[in-house]
């Protein structure tokens, strides 16, 4: 158990000493991320915005236990309301007036992506959802849907109360893409290429550091070490002149020692 835990705080601690060494190197990885996902979030993404609208389907009825059975008749039904509204007998009048007041683009195809269509548990409530990278034309396609909507609905579905419960406005807040989001995917992305680049530099380097890797790793016997003086010419040039003044001062003491003394007479 000890020698797990052992091995477990070893890996921490190389594992943190490899991100001190290389921690240069991982945050100019996060900083490039940070600013490739900021260039594309701003200038190559388009912004969409959307603009609801919703409808309420229900039948009219005379007294309160017929107009309960009525209400629960339409909540069975919303799901077909729903389903009506994505449509083409719902969207190509829709296609063709978009066109002509807003010179739309797109085909019935992409207009039937923009829409989403909701509501809420036991409501008799539609909310139609529509997304397009033109906030005015998101709006303007909503409410004409809403139009269609109730003049078709009620041939087709015999339903003789359609109400615009709230019409479509203009959203000048674009709902993508989240710039926050992607800047802040860009930086973890950063983050793992640098840790990762650091990792199998580390990983991948053969010089030996220290001597217990020849002899806990390999199993070596260490019988000595060579350590390596960096010295140039002139310091190797003093460390002679030094030496050969230590060789004068001991002939010179020699000398001194070598020298009899003269007796008093």
């Amino acid at each position: 158990m000890d020698r797990k835990l052992g091995n477990t705080e070893f890996n921490i601690n190389m594992v943190l000493t490899i991100i001190k060494k290389n921690l240069f190197s991982i945050l100019f990885w996060i900083v490039l991320g940070g600013i490739v996902s900021s260039v594309l979030t701003f200038s190559f993404i388009t912004p969409k915005y959307s603009s609801n609208i919703d409808i309420l389907v229900n039948q009219k009825a005379n007294n309160e236990q017929v107009q309960y059975a009525a209400q629960q008749a339409d909540l069975q039904v919303i799901n077909t309301y729903k389903d009506v509204l994505t449509k083409p007998i719902i969207l190509t009048p829709v296609l063709k007036e978009v066109k002509r007041i807003d010179n739309y683009q797109g085909n019935l195809g992409a207009l039937s992506n923009a829409i989403k269509v909701s509501n809420q548990t036991n409501s008799q409530v539609i909310t139609v959802t529509v997304t397009d990278k033109n906030a005015y034309v998101a709006a303007d396609i909503a409410n004409i849907i809403g139009k269609v909507f109730t003049k078709k609905v009620k041939k087709m579905m015999q339903v003789d109360n359609v109400t615009i419960v709230s019409s479509a406005k203009v959203n000048t807040k674009p709902v993508s893409p989240n710039k926050k989001l992607y800047i802040f995917v860009g930086l973890v992305i950063g983050l793992l290429i640098g840790v990762t680049i650091a990792f199998i530099k580390e990983l991948t380097d053969k010089t030996v550091k220290d001597s217990s890797f020849l002899t806990d790793e390999l199993g070596l016997t260490n019988i000595g070490s060579v350590y390596h003086l960096d010295i140039n010419e002139d310091d190797y040039g003093a460390v002679k002149v030094i030496d050969r003044n230590k060789i004068s001062k001991n002939n010179s003491a020699e000398e001194k020692i070598s020298t009899p003394r003269r007796r008093r007479v």
